[in-house]
């Protein structure tokens, strides 16, 4: 996944951690933030007692974890963290809640967006254990001002699931299912000035050209809404006629016009 994203111009990734090296949960969050990162993703393989229990999901924060982070955070005035830009520590009480409040909201509005995003594609490997994003209070998600969602990729303690997860394909399947989720959410918004490229020895802006690579499910015409572009200028890109594509292949998208 790391690597994807990586090789994605426009995007890099931060992993918390490199080794299998226990960190709080608390720290993963704020390792995130001291990172300034755009969107924090925690990812998991389920366990529970009951072997039949199988499937994808993706959760983000919920409004009671929203709301015990906050008051956590604004009790502790003195070493109130930033949001955004704002040092809470240095506002009154009032003000720092509706501050700390309105940066949550969107948060976990962005954090629901991206999770539906990486929640259908997840469904195109694997067979999802629920269909819309759900919301817990879990410690990784209660960042106020980074989109975070967590992923369980699938119950290892399902016998069925747990072999398939052996097999390098399965799991590289997931890791691409992920990356095409948060692509799909980035591009369709992203900042107008971050689809062009500089401007050309003329003067003129010259649109950047992106790439998308085929996955299971795919039609051309859903490329194209997603990509905000018309059909006919992501035919005339990919210089084909009808819509025939298949998994793997490639795509230039064009941007910007």
């Amino acid at each position: 996944l790391v690597d994807k994203i990586n090789a994605e111009p426009g995007m890099s990734a931060f992993l918390v951690r490199k080794r299998d090296l226990k960190i709080d949960h608390w720290d993963r969050m704020e390792r995130a933030r001291r990172a300034n990162a755009d969107l924090f993703v925690s990812v998991h393989a389920d366990a529970v007692e009951d072997r039949r229990a199988y499937g994808s999901s993706v959760y983000a924060l919920s409004l009671k974890g929203a709301s015990d982070e906050a008051a956590r955070r604004l009790a502790n005035r003195e070493n109130a963290a930033l949001i955004g830009d704002v040092q809470l520590g240095e506002k009154e009480p009032v003000l720092a809640s509706v501050l700390m409040d309105l940066s949550q909201n969107a948060t976990i509005n962005a954090s629901i967006d991206i999770g539906e995003a990486v929640l259908k594609r997840m469904g195109r490997v694997n067979r999802l254990h629920r269909r819309t994003v759900q919301q817990a209070g879990f410690i990784v998600l209660k960042s106020p001002d980074v989109p975070s969602i967590l992923v369980e990729t699938a119950y290892i303690s399902n016998p069925e699931e747990q072999g398939r997860h052996t097999a390098q394909a399965h799991w590289r399947g997931e890791g691409q299912a992920v990356y095409q989720g948060v692509g799909d959410h980035s591009l369709a918004n992203v900042p107008v000035d971050a689809l062009f490229a500089q401007r050309s020895n003329s003067g003129q802006v010259v649109p950047r050209l992106l790439t998308y690579t085929i996955a299971a499910g795919d039609t051309l015409r859903e490329i194209a809404e997603r990509r905000r572009v018309s059909l006919r200028a992501l035919r005339r890109e990919i210089r084909i006629r009808g819509d025939r594509i298949r998994v793997g292949q490639v795509l230039r998208i064009p941007t910007g016009g």
